[in-house]
Formats: C-alpha cells, sequence, structure tokens
C-alpha cells in the first residue's frame, strides 16, 4: 500500500469510560473527585488565578461611548438671562455663548429651545432643535432663528 499524502490514515476514536483496557476507563481521564470530574461543570473565564479579562476590562453598560448631550432650554429662562444683563439683545445666542458664560457645561453638544415662557426682545439664535411652539412665538416676536444640521 503506498502512503502518499492524498491517502486518508483513519484513526480510532477514544470512547472515554468503556473499561480498563481502553485507556480511558474508570474515571475516564477525569481524575477523582473534584468539580472538573463532575458532569456538566465548566469554570468559565477562570484564568488560573490571573485577573479575569471581563475584570480587567471597564464597564460599559449603558453609558455609551459617543452620547450626545442635548440641554433643554426654555423661553422663560432665556428672558430671565437677558433681564439680569447675562445676556445682551445683540447678541447672537448659540453653543458657544451659552458655554462661554457658564451657562451650559463643556460636555454639552446641542441645544433644543422649548416653548415655555414669553421672550420679550427680538434675539438672533443659532441652535441644533426648537419645538413648534417656540417657531410661532419667535415668528410674532420678529426675532431670527437659525438651525444647525447636525446629525
Amino acid at each position: 500500500m503506498n502512503l502518499n499524502s492524498t491517502s486518508i490514515i483513519k484513526e480510532k476514536k477514544i470512547r472515554p469510560g468503556r473499561g480498563i483496557g481502553s485507556g480511558k476507563g474508570k474515571t475516564s481521564g477525569r481524575g477523582h473527585k473534584g468539580q472538573k470530574s463532575r458532569r456538566g461543570v465548566s469554570i468559565k473565564s477562570f484564568e488560573g488565578g490571573q485577573m479575569p479579562l471581563y475584570r480587567r476590562l471597564p464597564k460599559r453598560g449603558f453609558n455609551p461611548i459617543k452620547d450626545t448631550k442635548i440641554v433643554k432650554l426654555n423661553l422663560s429662562k432665556i428672558q430671565s438671562m437677558i433681564d439680569k444683563k447675562k445676556i445682551k439683545e445683540t447678541d447672537k445666542i448659540n453653543i458657544d455663548l451659552l458655554k462661554k458664560l457658564k451657562i451650559l457645561n463643556k460636555k454639552t453638544n446641542k441645544i433644543k429651545i422649548l416653548g415655555n415662557g414669553e421672550l420679550k426682545n427680538k434675539v438672533t439664535m443659532e441652535v441644533d432643535y426648537i419645538s413648534n411652539s417656540v417657531k410661532e412665538k419667535l415668528s410674532k416676536n420678529g426675532s431670527t432663528i437659525k438651525l444647525i444640521n447636525s446629525k
């Protein structure tokens, strides 16, 4: 018989627990007693006492890495800031101005203007989102609003 690389040699399958003559009899290669000798028990993610991978990595859970912080500002809040002279009527109200005046947190990415309250002064705004009631109130007021197309 020619033994080329093309010929297939089938090795006999080891059948544990089939008597002492098989070489895998009695304890079937599992040793004596203990957790690993039992059926259906596996020590998942055990790395021999080394700190396991799932404990080495930081928790992420429900805290997405790319989180967009949207701040909601009511018209009444903007009006109170104008009354307190934190914001001038001539200023363009946008995220950069509000961060500079420390009204917004550094981590905020977007602004949404909500329609609670009234705005007496004419203002110019550059924001990400506005509610429908704000559209109506600002059009009556004569204020200009620019929506930033952000994704």
